[in-house]
């Protein structure tokens, strides 16, 4: 089959195999996992895969078409690998999966199999099942831009390139007040505009939650305390003290993007796109013609 070795078909002919199945799980902030059906640990590519953690996969299925490779990991919930609170945090979303066949006499000796990412999970019982999704999957997703007046960029990616980090933008703060993990409190937040963060972004920095954010639904000033809320409470403890990072929102209009951003090049969006109203728009011999109102 493709992707196998020499070495690899040769063992297989044999008749009699030393055969496991090893899977390495890479989070987006970088922490990597590795697991094996073996009855030992096994390593390569530095990585150690361990045999202690109850994990099991089911049958892999691939196609030649666009068609969605899947599988299912199924494994106890354990504090030496896979914790409850990380998957409740949803540390493990989209995280990369590969999955090797492997001759545990001699681990150079292995086929990659499935290269994907985790999509949905579920945990019941002490234990999680993991949907495991192959490559082929970003085939089946529509691209292309969108016609329409707003900006389709997200602040800061590659199409928008405008820099977060620019001085006036962002700012970190240690938490003094929060509520239900989604609304903070501070005494102040000095040289900022009124609703400078709605549509903006908090990262969380330190503590048990680093590493996950959420989306700024409203910035408001409630009496001496500048109130930011979340659309969402972020799914892991935070406490005073933990540091947090807010970047700016934006509200993808065209004079957001040329007053607050100074970002016009950039601008993603058609903001000289008639409206609805447009079409109902009756020739006239005289005066604008586009659409508005008739009084």
């Amino acid at each position: 089959m493709s992707g196998q070795s020499a070495e690899f078909r040769a063992h297989t002919a044999e008749g009699i195999t030393t055969l496991c199945r090893a899977w390495a799980i890479r989070r987006m902030d970088g922490v990597t996992f590795g697991f094996t059906d073996h009855d030992q640990d096994l390593a390569f590519d530095g990585i150690t895969f361990k045999a202690d953690t109850g994990l099991s996969a089911g049958a892999l299925t691939q196609s030649t078409g666009l068609s969605v490779d899947n599988a299912e990991a199924i494994g106890a919930i354990s504090a030496a690998a896979v914790q409850e609170k990380d998957i409740e945090a949803g540390r493990f979303d989209r995280a990369e999966v590969n999955a090797w066949v492997v001759n545990w006499q001699n681990p150079d000796v292995r086929w990659l199999q499935f290269r994907g990412h985790i999509g949905e999970l579920r945990r019941a019982g002490g234990a999680f099942q993991a949907e495991l999704r192959g490559l082929t999957e970003a085939l089946n997703q529509p691209l292309g831009r969108v016609y329409q007046k707003p900006c389709t960029a997200v602040l800061g990616d590659r199409t928008c390139r405008f820099d977060t980090s620019a001085p006036g933008y962002a700012v970190e703060n240690e938490v003094q007040e929060v509520r239900d993990g989604r609304v903070f409190g501070w005494d102040a937040l000095s040289g900022f505009d009124a609703e400078w963060f709605t549509r903006g972004r908090l990262d969380v920095l330190t503590g048990d939650a680093a590493g996950l954010w959420g989306m700024v639904k409203s910035d408001r000033q409630q009496g001496k305390t500048r109130e930011i809320e979340l659309w969402e409470p972020i799914p892991a403890l935070i406490s005073a003290g933990d540091r947090v990072r807010l970047t700016a929102g934006c509200d993808k209009r065209f004079e957001t993007c040329r007053l607050k951003f100074r970002n016009l090049v950039n601008f993603q969006g058609f903001p000289d796109l008639p409206g609805e109203d447009w079409v109902m728009a009756v020739p006239k011999a005289s005066g604008v013609n586009s659409g508005g109102s008739r009084r």
